[in-house]
Parts: C-alpha cells; sequence; structure tokens
C-alpha cells in the first residue's frame, strides 16, 4: 500500500540537501527562460570540470521569475552548487549575470553536507572567467556592511574597505529594479587575519547622517585579539583619513590635490621653516604642470 507520507531515501536526501544544493541567478535578459539557463548552465559547468557527481547534466531544474529577471537554478550535488558559484559575472546571452546562494542558504548546515567553496582547479578561463576571483563572498569570514549612505559608489565602498588590504570578494547590493544601492553590503578580505580589526575599526563610524554597522555577516561581532591592537589603531586612522577623503568627494577627479602625512606638528610652529617647506612644496608642484594656488600647511589631529 502507498503511504505518501514515507518518503523514498533519495527524495528524503534531496529535500535534506535542496538549500545547499540551489543557485540564485540575477541580472537576467528578457529573453531568458527556463530551458536556455539550463542548457547554458550544463554547458559551463562541463567546460569548467565542474561536474564532479558523474556523466550527465549538472542541473535539476530551473525557475525564472521573468518579472524580476533573476532564476533559481537547482543542481543534482552539493558539490556541483559550490563549483557553480564561480561562474558569478559570466556573460549570457550577452548580459553579466550574478550567481549568488538563495536566502535559505544556511552555512553552518551546508558544510555537514557537502564542499562550501568552488574546486580551486576548475578551468575558469574555458568560460572567460579569472581564476581565483569568484567565490569570495562565502565563509566564515565574509563580512556584512551596513549603513551607507545611498549615495556611496561601488568604488568608493571598496576604497574604503581596501584601507585594510585588498579584497577577495565584494558586492554593493542593489535594487533590481533600479539599479540604486540598498545601502549595505558585504566583502571578504584576501588575508582573513584583518576581518575582524576592520569589523571592529569601522563599526559604529558615522558617514554623513548615517552610522555604519560592520560585522561577520555570520558570526556576529568579534573583537580582534589584544596581538592586534597597534594595526588596529593605525587602521582606525586610514579610516578617518579615507571618511574625511569621501565626505569631500571621493575617488571623482577635483582641481585640488590633498597631501597627507607630509609634516610634522613641530614642523609648523616656526613660521620661517613654514615658509620654507611651502616654497618646496610650489616649486616640487611646478615639476608636474601649472598651479593656481598652494593654500598652505595644518597638521590635523583624530
Amino acid at each position: 500500500i502507498f503511504n505518501p507520507l514515507v518518503m523514498q531515501p533519495q527524495a528524503m536526501t534531496q529535500q535534506a540537501t535542496r538549500h545547499a544544493r540551489r543557485v540564485y541567478v540575477g541580472g537576467l535578459p528578457p529573453t531568458a527562460n527556463e530551458q536556455t539557463v539550463a542548457i547554458y548552465f550544463n554547458q559551463v559547468m562541463a567546460a569548467i570540470g565542474g561536474n564532479t557527481a558523474g556523466p550527465g547534466d549538472a542541473v535539476l531544474n530551473v525557475y525564472i521569475n521573468h518579472d524580476k529577471k533573476f532564476a533559481f537554478v537547482e543542481m543534482r550535488s552539493v558539490e556541483e552548487a559550490s563549483n557553480a558559484m564561480a561562474l558569478d559575472g559570466i556573460m549570457f546571452e550577452g548580459a553579466p549575470v550574478k550567481v549568488r546562494r538563495p536566502t535559505d542558504y544556511n552555512p553552518s548546515l551546508a558544510a555537514a553536507l557537502g564542499p562550501s567553496q568552488p574546486n580551486p582547479n576548475l578551468n575558469l578561463g574555458a568560460v572567460g572567467l579569472t581564476p581565483g576571483s569568484a567565490g569570495g563572498l562565502e565563509g566564515p569570514d565574509r563580512i556584512f556592511v551596513g549603513g551607507l549612505p545611498y549615495y556611496f559608489t561601488e568604488a568608493q565602498v571598496r576604497e574604503l574597505l581596501e584601507s585594510f588590504g585588498p579584497l577577495r570578494g565584494f558586492d554593493l547590493v542593489k535594487d533590481r529594479e533600479t539599479g540604486n544601492s540598498k545601502g549595505y553590503a558585504f566583502c571578504v578580505y584576501q588575508d582573513l587575519n584583518v576581518t575582524d580589526i576592520a569589523c571592529a575599526a569601522l563599526n559604529g563610524i558615522k558617514m554623513g547622517d548615517k552610522t555604519l554597522t560592520v560585522r561577520r555577516a555570520n558570526q556576529g561581532t568579534s573583537q580582534p585579539r589584544p596581538e592586534q591592537e597597534t594595526i588596529l589603531l593605525h587602521a582606525q586612522q586610514q579610516v578617518q583619513m579615507q571618511k574625511l577623503v569621501l565626505q569631500v568627494g571621493g575617488a571623482l577627479p577635483t582641481k585640488v590635490v590633498c597631501l597627507t602625512q607630509v609634516v610634522s606638528a613641530d614642523e609648523l610652529r616656526d613660521d620661517e621653516e613654514y615658509e620654507d617647506i611651502l616654497e618646496d612644496m610650489r616649486e616640487e608642484g611646478r615639476k608636474y604642470g601649472k598651479q593656481n594656488e598652494i593654500h598652505g600647511l595644518a597638521f590635523i589631529l583624530f
């Protein structure tokens, strides 16, 4: 007698692992449909060597939301879904698409089901992607950056975060309809040792009328270790300087060049020495073009 309440072992496994086997694909062109998305991802997964569950296609199912131009692509294995994360930014029908984890993805549960990172030996060059650039926004060292002013550009936010070192992954979250910033981002540093330092230095910083909330995305707030305090102090000074730069125009081209860490407080106390330094700077600046004016030197303590 068939009992619908008794699920087959394979069906139970699929249901239990579904959150870890699905990937979100955003930014699809209007012409995309379930069949073209499935065929394309089957092809590129095979091309990069991402089909680790054996022969056959990696994609089991595709659901598309045509209004919002995104899809959920269900892979046949957890490992293949993780490999698909390496395809972030790949061109589909002439448009770059985002490949992300869906909102129901649970990193702690997924860790027991299979690899959570793409295989480092994938042949990403076969599909025009740069090895090592994708899959960077996964794992326990992912940082949530909230409270960003909406007018901040990707370049400005990245510049602020890179005060602590180069990023392995970065995503400024935008509204799918308007393309405007939603005021928060995620990032992962190449040097994972600076994760807590960056969180401690940036959290609570006021930017315009906003206050930043910066913490590990999955683990809440963490504090830097005692041996990292000197690095933290230097990082906080860097953040204050970067904050000043962003508030006066960010990385946009201007006619004014601001030089930092040029003089000390002692050098500015003597009027004659002050004038000598100013003339030296004028002379040095003339080597690169005509100057309108040098407005003076100041020593600012934060």
